[in-house]
């Protein structure tokens, strides 16, 4: 009211004053509204006032907090500190509560910090007031730049000399003036009051290699790396120049790689990480050669995690970076994670086999052998599948199994590397080149019987089948089932002459008594037949002679399944063979019903067979037994049925007998 009074009864004098202090008396009575207009008349007038222009730019800045627009305020703050500093100081602890006025110190100091990191307006474009050519705007464009935040820095200092905050946005003001000499002195004196502070520390390692002091730089920055607190770099990277920020970096960088250069215990390992985090902090987040060192470094550490992280931020960019392709795989394989590891190391292997191979080379001896073997059986997986299923395989898939092939032969020069690279130029369709490459690694004459097999299969057109077989036969012996993978690469009509060919060679040795030697040509016989019944039946009686009764049973139940169109003559012969191998494996039961099944297909050649082996007498005891337990088990039909094939076979008085019962128990049966 008082104000009022004075505005209406002397307006010529004092009015701007008159209308600040009216505009505070407003705000402080929660009228924003009537305190906005008094503020404006003020800051609007023709002929400014600074004192007041001061006052009202203070309140217009209280006012536009309370409505959220922050950088306004500041650029109010700034405007008044502009006109006369001292005179700010004093409005606000005139004018300011105090209730008021920590709010309005931490929103300057974050929008100072803003302003200096750009955030607000990218690129550091310039904001001036251009509201009306009159007052205060006729004499004042306002540029935000560091001079501007430097007052307003030197305002939130006055008002609180304790607070550190606005001490380090002073002295980033100055080093973006170029001050870097009294930035340095204020940021001295605040570490001097606390030693720990580590946005000080950081800012102040950079002004010391900007300086040219590295040591004294490196160990501000040990200081910084023993408190753990990188993030205060962040922000204080936003704040130093494109320059300065390559120099940290560049330092960094230097420095992480002179202390890998020297002892390897974890402690210098972690220290080297910490410079490779602000190497890569200066570079934006980024930096390829920074990320690879700093994921190696972490995999030392046992952190597979961490690394796989770094790993991927470098794919990330560039997804056919060779170093953080093999560098990951190699996580993997520490880990243990074959597939992903393999993965990894095949992509590395197509894009630069040359670089790859060596960083496998490095490794220790158990890591290499483990990767080239994952490798070989990788391929040995894909190439079989692919044979396999008979298609035409993909160019792109031949050409990655021939450059994890090529490269298995310059890692681990071992037999089966070879014999790998061998079969995937034969799958390729390049012979000439196999064969070449197969005679350098072997001679032409190998001892080994792998690449023996591959000789043969390669010169199987220009040489005679029974040569090819004897090979062939040896690698049956060894591994069946990379002899049915090498038969892939044979066609049909060849295949046929050579099943003919080795089933002859195997009888031959059959009649002698070589039957460990015959058994490999009848293995042959039968892979290169694609299992005909024929030469399953021979392999079967091989296997009988040498005792292995098991694999002999697996070859006659394939033969037996494939009974359809064989006379019931043959057919009853196969049962009596299998009967016979049952019988040998103690499994009685199932064999007594293979020799009923070959009875009543045919009896006088099954008669005739069991006569030979194993004979009558011991053949009826073992009907005699397996009836015998039917009966106890009251299953007399069944045992009614064993008893009376038992009884063609022979006489047995054993089973007359029980034959006897059975028509008591029956005729029990049919009184009750």
């Amino acid at each position: 009211d008082m104000c009022e009074q004075l505005l209406t009864a002397e307006q010529s004098t004092y009015h701007n004053t008159l209308l600040a202090l009216r505009g505070f008396c407003c705000l402080h009575a929660q009228d924003h509204h009537g305190a906005l207009q008094d503020f404006q008349r003020v800051i609007e007038h023709e002929s400014p006032h600074p004192s007041s222009c001061i006052k009202a730019l203070c309140g217009r800045g209280l006012i536009r907090i309370s409505g959220g627009s922050n950088y306004l305020t500041a650029l109010d703050y700034i405007t008044a500190c502009q006109l006369k500093l001292d005179e700010t100081i004093f409005t606000i602890k005139s004018y300011v509560p105090w209730n008021q006025r920590g709010l309005l110190l931490k929103v300057l100091q974050e929008e100072g910090q803003m302003m200096l990191q750009k955030k607000r307006y990218p690129g550091g474009s310039s904001v001036s007031f251009q509201k009306k050519q009159t007052g205060l705007c006729t004499f004042l464009t306002l540029k935000v730049d560091a001079p501007g935040v430097f007052q307003l820095a030197s305002l939130l200092v006055e008002l609180d000399s304790s607070d550190e905050a606005s001490r380090i946005l002073c002295a980033d003001a100055l080093y973006q003036m170029g001050r870097g000499e009294e930035a340095q002195e204020m940021l001295s004196l605040a570490l001097s009051r606390n030693p720990q502070r580590a946005p000080v520390l950081a800012r102040l390692a950079l002004l010391q290699l900007k300086r040219g002091f590295v040591y004294d730089g490196n160990q501000l920055l040990r200081r910084l790396i023993r408190i753990g607190d990188s993030s205060c770099l962040l922000p204080v990277l936003d704040i130093f120049q494109d320059e300065d920020r390559e120099l940290l970096q560049s330092h960094c960088r230097w420095r992480a790689l002179a202390i890998l250069k020297g002892k390897q215990e974890a402690a210098a390992i972690k220290e080297a990480i910490a410079h490779l985090s602000f190497a890569i902090l200066a570079a934006g987040g980024y930096a390829e050669d920074c990320l690879l060192t700093r994921a190696r470094c972490y995999g030392r550490l046992g952190q597979m995690k961490t690394a796989i992280f770094d790993f991927n931020a470098v794919l990330k960019e560039d997804p056919r970076n060779v170093q953080a392709l093999s560098g990951r795989g190699f996580v993997h394989l520490a880990l243990r994670q074959q597939k992903e590891a393999v993965q990894d190391l095949i992509s590395a292997l197509k894009v630069e086999a040359g670089a790859v191979i060596p960083a496998i080379l490095s490794l220790k001896p158990e890591a290499q052998g483990l990767v080239t073997g994952w490798l070989l059986q990788h391929g040995r997986a894909t190439l079989s599948e692919l044979m396999a299923t008979k298609e035409v395989p993909g160019e792109e898939t031949l050409r990655d199994l021939l450059t994890v092939a090529k490269a298995l032969t310059k890692t681990c020069r071992t037999a089966q590397h070879h014999i790998f690279y061998t079969d995937v130029l034969m799958a390729n369709g390049r012979h000439q080149e196999a064969l070449k490459h197969l005679q350098e690694a072997f001679g032409h004459c190998p001892a080994e019987d792998f690449a023996r097999a591959r000789l043969a299969v390669l010169q199987l057109q220009s040489r005679n089948v029974a040569g090819a077989a004897a090979p062939l036969s040896a690698l049956a012996r060894r591994d069946e089932k990379d002899l049915a993978f090498l038969l892939n690469f044979v066609d049909t009509k060849h295949q046929q002459h050579l099943a003919q060919a080795a089933a002859q060679e195997g009888k031959v040795l059959m009649k002698g008594h070589d039957h460990q030697q015959a058994l490999g040509y009848h293995s042959l016989a039968v892979l290169a037949s694609r299992a005909s019944p024929r030469y399953l039946r021979h392999r079967a009686a091989c296997l009988m002679h040498l005792k292995k009764y098991e694999k002999a049973l697996k070859d006659m139940e394939k033969v037996i399944q494939g009974h359809g169109c064989n006379s019931p003559k043959t057919q009853a012969g196969d049962h009596c063979c299998q009967g016979f191998l049952l019988l040998a494996l103690a499994r009685e039961e199932a064999a007594v019903q293979h020799y009923m099944q070959a009875l009543q297909l045919d009896e006088p050649l099954a008669l005739g067979t069991i006569t030979e082996c194993p004979g009558r007498e011991s053949l009826t005891k073992t009907f005699h037994k397996i009836a015998q337990d039917n009966f106890e088990k009251q299953r007399y039909e069944e045992a009614w049925k064993i008893t009376d094939y038992g009884l063609k076979i022979d006489k047995s008085s054993e089973l007359q007998k029980l034959k006897a019962r059975l028509k008591r128990e029956a005729s029990s049966c049919s009184i009750h």
